[in-house]
């Protein structure tokens, strides 16, 4: 049993300007950390096929979905090189197939560790996912990457509850808004408020524990909320399998938040969630890349979070 690393080359074509900080060197940034660190011979790559699109509309509307393919298509006709989906998120001509290859490795993986094929996987691909609305795509998102995993391991794959964590600086306001309703799914997370993307905290939902925090918030308040809120609703609520949206802008290097994480922390946040997978899930966890742009802070997270899942001391 191995720890598998999904991505796909046309999840680099996928760009939005050299000014934006969701850019495809955030991804090599990545694979140079994990061959400098000398563990990516200890993993095992898998290339992420593209999701069938029937997947997508599990969580989105056609609306949305065909928002993203019109205008890359209409790119191509026009020669223009972007398309503006709102003031932060851009469409090139690559964004399509970034996407549909985003939400597959996801997807793809899911299949794979419920088949048990492999323990668990990350997922290094971009565009992200978390902020995607069911009807909009919106903050660097096209679709909603672990909400599309977590809607097939229950309709397609027949598990009867999962879990999501989100540990991004940022609200994951798309993935709650997509299980909402849906008592299937228990979501926790913490993020830096208020902040993008100033959307309302729901605090009435039992399934839902998001928890808003105030900027500067350091890795040991955050540590005792995992252990006083988040171990408690996931334990209770016992997910056969435990999903991560894996956002690393949290950390005290990174510009586009304000907390203090460290690479230690996400290491700790990880060890957490892998005993609650182990003691409800078999084990069974699939992570993937949201956040994350001051590069070398990224990287250094990213292999603290990957040696964990793959047992690597």
């Amino acid at each position: 049993m191995t720890t598998a690393i999904y991505s796909h080359p046309d999840c680099k074509r996928h760009e939005m300007g050299d000014w934006h900080p969701e850019s495809p060197a955030r991804l090599q940034a990545i694979e140079d950390q994990l061959i400098a660190s000398r563990i990516d011979g200890l993993l095992e790559y898998r290339e992420a096929p593209a999701v069938d699109v029937e997947e997508i509309r599990r969580v989105h509307t056609d609306g949305a979905i065909q928002r993203v393919k019109e205008n890359v298509s209409a790119l191509a006709a026009s020669g223009s090189d972007y398309y503006p989906l709102d003031a932060d998120t851009m469409l090139n001509l690559h964004s399509w197939d970034a996407a549909l290859r985003a939400a597959g490795a996801a997807v793809a993986a899911t299949d794979a560790v419920i088949d048990g094929e492999i323990e668990n996987a990350f997922c290094s691909v971009r565009p992200p996912g978390h902020h995607a609305r069911p009807s909009e795509s919106m903050g660097f998102c096209l679709f909603g990457n672990v909400a599309i995993a977590a809607k097939h391991a229950l309709d397609v794959r027949g598990l009867q509850r999962v879990a999501i964590v989100d540990f991004d600086v940022h609200h994951g306001n798309g993935t709650e808004e997509a299980f909402l309703n849906d008592p299937r799914v228990m979501m926790v997370s913490f993020f830096q408020h208020p902040f993008y993307p100033y959307s309302a905290v729901v605090d009435s939902v039992p399934h839902m524990v998001n928890l808003p925090v105030p900027a500067y918030t350091k890795g040991d308040e955050v540590r005792r909320l995992v252990l006083e809120r988040w171990l408690p609703a996931l334990n209770a609520h016992k997910p056969e399998m435990i999903f991560i949206s894996a956002g690393f802008d949290a950390h005290r290097e990174d510009d586009l938040g304000q907390m203090g994480l460290v690479e230690a922390d996400y290491a700790w946040i990880t060890q957490q969630i892998m005993q609650v997978a182990r003691e409800h899930a078999k084990g069974r966890i699939v992570s993937c890349l949201e956040g994350g742009y001051n590069l070398s802070a990224l990287a250094r997270s990213v292999v603290a979070h990957v040696k964990v899942l793959a047992s690597i001391d």
